[in-house]
């Protein structure tokens, strides 16, 4: 499957076209404003407010496209909305929407003798063909899946692996019962939460229906069970119910001071999550209601292409888009022995251990509903993160001084003999951590005093880094 990029509707041109350009280049108008390169000209004109970003398009063709650049009126909706929240009339485009103009009103201008890389890549990025990406698996990289799975066996052999369930959540109202059809006639007007704005779904359905967005907006709420009236659980009137091969979420434990945990995710095709790590150490699941989802990802040790952790891992940047990082890193990250990937369909369920690192994109509009737990298994992880990393620890009120020490009591009161196998094991792995380091700081003496010899080599994947 190739990639078909359609002509841009301005005419812009890749930059290696102008190499082929017999007539005048609409660079050569910008005067001293020329010396810059593009990508600075992009970073000054996201100073720029409403006004000047359409004052400035006036004065030649190749700002003219610049300031047509719809990711520059994003930010600028964005930023009003947040000041001064409303219900925007979907137009097509960022520009149409925060200016409220008719596509029929936006002027019309042969740009075709501009050559911007920094211009028509996100166009290009919009036209990526997903499948290509999403097919022709290895078999060694393909997740793992089952049709039914126990509690035990989950917790013997499961709980480290990523896998997809395909008959586990056919029993659920929510899988007969929910479509992106169903959602906008009953739901129509029910705010909910796309990333930065609070739309109704009647504004969102219009967005995904008729938008260009290299990414996306996605719908990822975590009031909608609220919003929507609905039960979780397992009585009759419950809409969908928690799988049981997880046992029990032992999270459940801290009652209404629990962090966000649930959330409803609708999206457009090409919509999706860059890579990261679930909150807090947990594990998570991520049930797929209508479309279909392609799932790549990596255990915790791998060093992803393309994605770049500071020293303590409190930051995690990944400066490009979902299409862009398949374009530049999908092959070299295909062939690392870690790599992960499978595509999870409507009716199916996959499992995110914790801390794995997972991208997912949407191959096809679609319903999904995920849940963050924690399973018996990964209780010392999540003890870890809790009390090695509070300031990386979200989604608690901000009464809660300490989320480790409110854990501890609420699980010392309910299962003693597991917070006490868990507490032994956090005692190992600081030791084992301390030794670590203390080898690699008297290697490092060593080797600067002539006292040893230098010695190069990999720790083992499944152990943790030197803090």
């Amino acid at each position: 499957m190739e990639d078909s990029i359609p002509t841009h509707p301005m005419g812009i041109k890749p930059l290696g076209n102008q190499y082929f350009a017999s007539g005048p280049v609409a660079r050569q108008s910008l005067g001293s404003m020329g010396l810059l390169p593009d990508e600075m000209i992009l970073h000054l004109f996201e100073y720029l407010d409403t006004q000047s970003l359409r004052n400035i398009g006036f004065t030649c063709r190749f700002l003219f496209a610049f300031s047509h650049l719809d990711d520059l009126w994003k930010t600028l909706f964005l930023e009003e909305q947040s000041t001064n929240p409303g219900k925007p009339c979907w137009k097509g485009s960022w520009r149409s929407t925060h200016l409220n103009i008719a596509p029929e009103q936006q002027a019309r201008l042969d740009c075709s003798n501009v050559f911007s890389d920094v211009l028509h890549r996100p166009f290009a990025c919009v036209h990526v063909a997903l499948g290509k990406y999403s097919s022709s698996i290895p078999e060694a990289n393909d997740i793992d899946r089952l049709e039914r799975l126990s509690y035990d066996e989950f917790a013997q052999s499961w709980s480290n692996k990523p896998f997809i369930l395909t008959e586990c959540i056919q029993s659920w109202p929510a899988f007969r019962d929910w479509s992106i059809q169903e959602f906008h006639r009953r739901y129509s007007d029910v705010q909910f939460r796309a990333e930065a704005v609070d739309w109704p779904f009647s504004t969102y359905h219009e967005y995904m229906l008729n938008s260009n967005d290299e990414s996306p907006l996605y719908l990822f709420d975590r009031g909608f069970a609220e919003k929507m009236n609905i039960e979780i659980g397992q009585s009759e009137l419950s809409t969908y119910w928690l799988p049981d091969c997880f046992g029990p979420d032992l999270f459940e434990l801290l009652g209404a001071e629990r962090p966000a945990h649930r959330w409803l995710i609708v999206g457009p095709e090409r919509s999706g999550s860059t890579f990261h790590k679930d909150p807090n150490g947990t594990s998570a699941w991520n049930a797929v209601i209508q479309g279909s989802k392609y799932w790549i990802m990596f255990p915790p040790s791998t060093q992803v292409p393309g994605v770049y952790v500071s020293e303590d891992s409190s930051e995690v940047t990944s400066p490009l888009s979902i299409a862009e990082w398949l374009l530049e890193f999908h092959s070299e990250a295909r062939a690392l022995p870690t790599c992960v990937e499978g595509v999870c369909s409507a009716g199916e369920i996959l499992h995110v251990p914790s801390g794995w690192w997972h991208l997912v994109v949407n191959l096809e509009a679609g319903i999904a509903l995920t849940q963050n737990f924690v399973p018996k298994s990964h209780l010392t992880d999540v003890l870890c993160f809790l009390k090695d990393k509070p300031e990386q620890v979200t989604g608690f009120k901000r009464g809660i001084e300490s989320p480790y020490d409110l854990f501890v009591e609420r699980l010392r009161a309910n299962y003693p003999q597991l917070l006490d196998e868990s507490t032994e094991e956090m005692s190992l792995r600081s030791q084992t951590k301390k030794r670590k380091w203390d080898e690699a700081v008297g290697s490092k003496n060593e080797a600067e005093s002539g006292n040893g010899g230098f010695s190069f080599g990999f720790a083992d994947e499944e152990e943790e880094d030197i803090p």
